[in-house]
């Protein structure tokens, strides 16, 4: 018998001995086994972004000065190249291939009532704009009565003599109507946190020096206001339907006041049909007037006024809706849902970066802010959520609360694995049906969220999100989430997490990503915060087109974290 014989006897016997000691056991192992290969073969997929566009986010200059660090700013806009200033508008007959305007807000509600300009499936779409009242009443406004209330409200405010229009009132279609009047009728708007104490408002309309006053009864003093704010000379009333039988045209007795007192319902029912629904040409427009703005601080420190150019809102915007990736940018198939006050820039810009986009935008009264994203959500399905840091605590502990079983915490820990491990968020699957009913209640339809952005405000009482509590919430909702920095003399956000960036770290407070493509960001030595050549650490300074008077220091130390993401220090 030959070698090759002895191979051949040798192997049978050991495939006869194999098959003689199975048993279910081998069976079940096998099938396990087998099982396993194939799950990970049919759900693996590719990242959502190449891992090394995360390791280096951002770029420092290459030279620095004394005592501060090298400048950053994002892979978007590298050194060398100017930092986004505006929405590169193209007015009608221009050349597609001529540089457009940088635009202001006037242009953002002209792209909203235009539609989608750009060839495709989409164009001509437009998004809706909705009042959410409850949990069953949702009403869809024209976008042509809005215009109309644009035109007509900034006219009467003109020929009164008005010049600075203090906005006192929760997130509403007359909030955005009237910022848009202010715009297009050469007003500066003066937007007010809403549900503050009297003598904070009768403190802001005097450092505003504000002439005009639009508000809801029983939200405003206005008795307190006529006697002690001598240059208020007009007041408009934003009166529900149910109160409109009532005179609202009084002026407080014995206040010895002159203001002229009338109601928004009023000036828009006692107008013409046919006035006011045309905007004003974009020929020969002036300049766009500013907005101003108040950034509130910890309980006990006064607010802090600052007037934003129409220059830094256009290049907030810009690099808010340059920062989405395109196959992901904000479109008419998005509902936007602000929980959070339009008072806050970070807010609002993200609200014209909406309208300008043709997302359709749905608002509810939301005073300071939102703390139940159940409650807020009431009634729509949103795509996409601005919500506060103080929200995403309380969903976070409430939705943590449903995984205490063994099989909830292991459908929690694959989730989380193809996050972080993976790179990618996790689809819907068998496995994960279980899963989604323990998901927070977020919308009338679960699964439609894809978005959720929030932010840190410098110097106020928001609590700080960690790496982890931010990709439980990636698993628990479903969607992605933005964390930003934001600042009170920066329209929108100084910095932000990355779209794709699901990365875990162990951490009290997330990094805050790199400079947007409107700002960059330095250091300065700050006590035992010091700038080396290998460390870029002390007080934060930011500057750039989004950011009022061009440079602002932000009074806290941070550093650039190894992959160059901005963080507190």
């Amino acid at each position: 018998m030959g070698a090759f014989d002895n191979l051949l006897l040798s192997l049978d016997e050991g495939i006869t001995d194999f098959f003689a000691q199975w048993n279910i056991y081998s069976t079940i192992i096998v099938t396990a086994f087998i099982g396993f290969l194939t799950y990970q073969i049919s759900t693996r997929k590719d990242p959502d972004t190449h891992p090394m566009l995360l390791v280096r986010q951002s770029q420092g200059s290459p030279v620095r000065q004394p005592g501060q660090s090298p400048v950053y700013r994002g892979q978007s806009a590298p050194h060398g190249m100017p930092l986004q200033t505006g929405l590169n508008v193209k007015d009608p007959g221009a050349s597609r291939w001529a540089r457009g305007r940088d635009g202001d807000l006037r242009d953002i509600w002209r792209q909203a009532v235009a539609g989608v300009q750009e060839d495709g499936p989409n164009k001509g779409a437009k998004g809706k704009i909705l009042s959410v009242f409850g949990t069953e009443h949702v009403t869809e406004h024209s976008l042509d009565d809005i215009t109309r209330q644009i035109n007509l409200i900034g006219g009467h405010i003109k020929e009164q003599g008005g010049s600075r229009v203090a906005i006192y009132i929760p997130n509403s279609v007359e909030l955005l109507a009237a910022l848009f009047a202010c715009a297009f009728y050469n007003l500066t708007a003066v937007i007010l946190p809403f549900e503050q104490p009297e003598e904070d408002v009768i403190s802001m309309l005097r450092q505003s020096g504000a002439d005009t006053v639009i508000t809801a009864p029983g939200s405003f003093p206005f008795d307190l206001v006529a006697k002690h704010y001598p240059n208020l000379r007009q007041l408009i009333w934003i009166v529900d339907e149910g109160s409109r039988h009532m005179d609202w045209n009084e002026v407080p007795e014995g206040t010895g006041s002159s203001v002229n007192v009338s109601t928004w319902h009023e000036i828009i029912g006692d107008s013409p049909a046919a006035a006011g629904r045309e905007l004003p040409p974009l020929e020969g427009q002036q300049e766009p007037s500013d907005v101003i703005l108040f950034w509130q601080f910890k309980s006990g420190i006064p607010s802090e006024m600052v007037t934003f150019t129409a220059g830094n809102f256009a290049s907030a915007i810009a690099s808010q809706l340059f920062a989405i990736p395109t196959s992901q940018k904000m479109g008419p198939s998005d509902l936007f849902l602000p929980a959070d006050s339009l008072a806050n820039s970070h807010t609002l810009v993200l609200t014209l970066a909406a309208l300008f986009s043709n997302a359709s935008v749905a608002l509810n009264s939301v005073g300071t802010q939102a703390y139940d994203l159940a409650a807020a959500t009431r009634g729509i399905s949103p795509t996409i959520l601005v919500a506060t840091p103080a929200a995403l605590v309380k969903t976070h502990q409430e939705t943590a609360s449903n995984f205490s079983s063994l099989i909830a915490r292991n459908l929690h820990w694959l989730q989380t694995r193809h996050l972080t491990q993976y790179g990618v968020m996790p689809t819907a699957s068998f496995l994960s049906s279980y899963y989604d009913s323990l998901r927070p209640s977020i919308g009338t339809k679960p699964g439609k969220l894809r978005l959720i952005l929030t932010a840190e405000c410098v110097g106020s009482d928001t609590p700080r999100l960690s790496s982890q509590m931010l990709s439980d919430l990636r698993a628990y909702t479903g969607a992605r989430i933005i964390y930003a920095l934001s600042a009170a003399k920066v329209a929108g956000a100084v910095a932000q997490t990355l779209f794709y960036d699901y990365r875990v770290f162990e951490d009290k407070c997330s990094h805050f990503g790199p400079p947007l493509s409107s700002t960059e960001v330095f250091f300065k030595d700050m006590g035992e915060y010091k700038t080396t050549d290998g460390v870029s650490k002390g007080e934060i300074f930011v500057r750039g087109p989004s950011v009022s008077g061009g440079e602002a220091a932000l009074g806290v130390p941070g550093y650039m974290r190894d992959d160059n993401t901005l963080a507190y220090a």
